[in-house]
């Protein structure tokens, strides 16, 4: 590795940038190599350029800072510098280098910086999947989910979402026109999506509850749900069954 640490800023707001330039002058240790203003230009330079270090904001247009994290290819070092709330912030804390909450000053930023160098030093890239990286706190509850299909990235809300099927450490995500593929858990869908409009109906599925036309018995103690416009038919579990009554009121 060269004695130069490659970084980039990834930051909407002009001044922010300038300030975090006008701290790293006099550290002779980084060179700047690239800035972004919005998550998806974050991206792209990244995969491209693979940095060693990025300074991250969180809350920015198009993406947010850990909806762009959980796009890498590459995986830099991360130092957050965000006016985002501090106590939900320390639910990352562990996973990146350091968090900086504006505003904060040039020896904050240089304790940062040092210790993103010792871990840059170690050669730990790539030790903290992404998927750790990027956790969200139990009791958030999300209102889009991104996915990255070749070249393309799409942002989905989750009004649009009608069912979520298992595949294992993937999920499959249905809307009306399309189906995506994500690299996330049922379990991570059924603490996040909001419990009033998604239910887990059985092991392998999540249905949106607007969604639901019927639910029939199928056998001798099972059930099947029927959704509305295409009549796609799923499987309901004993549990399932108990969520949807309770949702449902019946």
């Amino acid at each position: 590795m060269s004695e130069v640490t490659k970084a980039v800023i990834i930051e909407d707001e002009l001044l922010a940038r300038n300030l975090l330039k006008n701290y790293l002058k006099d550290y002779p240790k980084i060179e700047i190599i690239a800035e972004c203003e919005n998550g998806f230009d974050g991206l792209k330079a990244i995969n491209e350029l693979k940095p060693d270090l990025v300074f991250l904001d969180v809350q920015m247009p198009k993406l947010t800072g850990f909806e762009m994290l959980e796009l890498l290819e590459y995986r830099p070092e991360i130092i957050f510098t965000t006016a985002y709330n501090q106590f939900a912030i320390k639910a990352f804390e562990q996973h990146a280098v350091d968090y900086l909450l504006k505003p904060f000053s040039k020896d904050r930023l240089m304790v940062a910086v040092e210790r993103a160098m010792e871990k840059i030093k170690g050669n730990r890239t790539g030790e903290i999947p992404i998927d750790k990286l990027t956790e969200i706190p139990e009791s958030d509850t999300i209102e889009r989910v991104v996915v990255k299909d070749k070249n393309k990235i799409h942002i989905i809300p989750t009004e649009q979402i009608r069912y979520i099927e298992s595949l294992d450490d993937y999920v499959m995500i249905y809307t009306r026109d399309k189906r995506f593929v994500k690299q996330k858990t049922m379990k991570f869908f059924e603490d996040h999506l909001n419990p009033k409009e998604f239910i887990r109906i059985h092991r392998s599925y999540i249905v949106k509850v607007e969604e639901i036309a019927e639910i029939q018995q199928y056998e001798k103690e099972s059930h099947i749900v029927i959704l509305k416009n295409d009549h796609t038919k799923l499987k309901v579990s004993k549990t399932g069954y108990k969520n949807i009554k309770e949702a449902l009121n019946f």
